[in-house]
């Protein structure tokens, strides 16, 4: 039998009465440090609060230890809430000569003593038990971008085989909104802004980008200042993103031109293949071009 499975013990049940009968003077204040402690909070409204504190926390406890298949989780959570106790404000208004204050402390150390190490291993376990879900979450969470990568990897090698460059350029807009969406970029589709046609923008590390997606031919010096005028010219601080399936002529990257980066099909098809995640290459091409002045440098080049 685990230790989680065990009983709580009757000399801890006992200490726990105890304890929380004198931890709390006013029975308002008692109920609602019980209701801030457990889960099932239901049942608080279901015990007799008329009487003293002792008789009230009496049928509370046996209540919920005799249904430990119910209150066991909200049990240890009480334990745990009362042990973690060291001040004991709530007493201070009627304490006139510590006496309330002292019975408390020497209560809840009573609890540790019985508890501590039932306590410290049902921790440990819960702890234990996180760690397993949160693993079991990634790894979900991993699988399932790997099959929408696959997924969106097909449709980016349609879209390619299009002949009809505008439609392949509607549909390749589309593609890396459904992209971005992917890694949570906050992605906004096409928009025009005082004439200008701005193919899509999204949010990344608390940054906002333009976007400009190009696929019939290499991006010339021309295009390029364009696309910088575009970002430049915005109220607020922006970064562009220009992605060029077709890359850039020699002579188009100008030392003027610091505003954007830029990724290529290289950079693309590295994302689609799970070699790197789209935030993370992201986040290496504006630091290089930060660091260097460089905007356009390729995955296998950071």
């Amino acid at each position: 039998m685990s230790d989680y499975n065990k009983k709580i013990s009757p000399q801890a049940v006992l200490a726990l009465k105890e304890a929380l009968s004198v931890i709390c003077w006013r029975k308002e204040d008692l109920q609602d440090f019980i209701k801030l402690s457990i889960n099932n909070t239901a049942i608080i409204g279901t015990i007799n609060w008329s009487g003293t504190k002792r008789e009230s926390v009496k049928e509370l406890i046996e209540r919920m230890t005799n249904r430990q298949d119910i209150y066991k989780d909200d049990l240890i959570s009480l334990i745990s809430s009362v042990t973690d106790l060291t001040e004991f404000s709530q007493l201070e208004y009627w304490d006139t000569d510590g006496s309330l204050k002292k019975k408390a402390i020497h209560a809840v150390q009573n609890l540790r003593n019985h508890t501590e190490g039932y306590i410290q291993i049902t921790r440990e376990q819960e702890e234990s038990r996180k760690r397993k879900l949160d693993v079991e979450k990634r790894i979900a969470k991993n699988k399932s971008l790997d099959d929408e990568l696959s997924l969106l990897k097909e449709r980016f090698n349609k879209i390619a085989s299009n002949p009809n460059l505008q439609k392949r350029g509607y549909e390749f807009e589309s593609f890396l909104r459904d992209l971005f969406t992917l890694f949570e970029l906050d992605p906004k589709g096409s928009f025009k802004n005082y004439g200008e046609q701005i193919d899509g923008a999204f949010t990344f590390d608390g940054t906002d980008y333009l976007l400009e997606a190009k696929w019939k031919q290499q991006v010339d010096r021309g295009e390029l200042a364009s696309f910088c005028f575009k970002v430049d010219s915005k109220f607020k601080i922006s970064i562009g993103l220009l992605v060029t399936m077709e890359g850039l002529t020699p002579q188009a990257i100008a030392p003027e031109f610091k505003s954007i980066i830029i990724m290529d099909s290289i950079d693309l098809i590295a994302v689609l293949d799970g070699r790197v995640r789209l935030p993370d290459l992201l986040y290496r091409k504006r630091r290089k071009a930060t660091e260097t002045g460089k905007i356009y440098v390729n995955f296998y080049e950071l």
